[in-house]
């Protein structure tokens, strides 16, 4: 019987001292260090990253399939009194406004691609149902 519980018993601290670095390590990934606000941005200034595409409803045109284009780039600031869009580094993710056929022809061919615009207003998403974090109503494409 003594034997049996000197095993186990052996057995239960060989586990242990296998376990405990892995916890200690899992512990210190669970804490990510703090992150910082991105960079500012304002009007005037270019904003990079991937154009994407997706296609949703229209609530003003009877429910009409459109595409909304939109960047993700890393964090940015923007401008008082929109500041960090009640987000803890600021908005990833950019919806482009369209404002005639020309502007949408122009994006659909950059889908999938790296592209800069210059800002002329941007502002944080308000309405329900956008689905990026903020809107740019006036921008210009930048030519590489």
């Amino acid at each position: 019987m003594t034997k049996l519980f000197a095993t186990r018993s052996a057995l239960v601290a060989t586990m242990l001292l296998l376990v405990t670095p892995a916890i200690a390590a899992q512990r210190d990934d669970e804490a990510p260090p703090p992150s910082k606000p991105g960079k500012p941005i304002s009007a005037g200034e270019v904003l990079s990253g991937e154009l994407n595409a997706m296609k949703i409803r229209d609530v003003k045109n009877a429910g009409k399939r459109i595409a909304m284009y939109q960047i993700t780039s890393e964090p940015r600031r923007l401008p008082a009194p929109n500041g960090l869009c009640n987000l803890e580094t600021g908005p990833e993710t950019f919806q482009l406004v369209t404002s005639s056929d020309a502007q949408a022809t122009q994006l659909k061919s950059f889908v999938g691609k790296e592209i800069s615009v210059k800002i002329d207003e941007i502002a944080c998403a308000s309405d329900p149902g956008q689905l990026s974090e903020a809107v740019v109503t006036k921008w210009s494409l930048v030519r590489k």
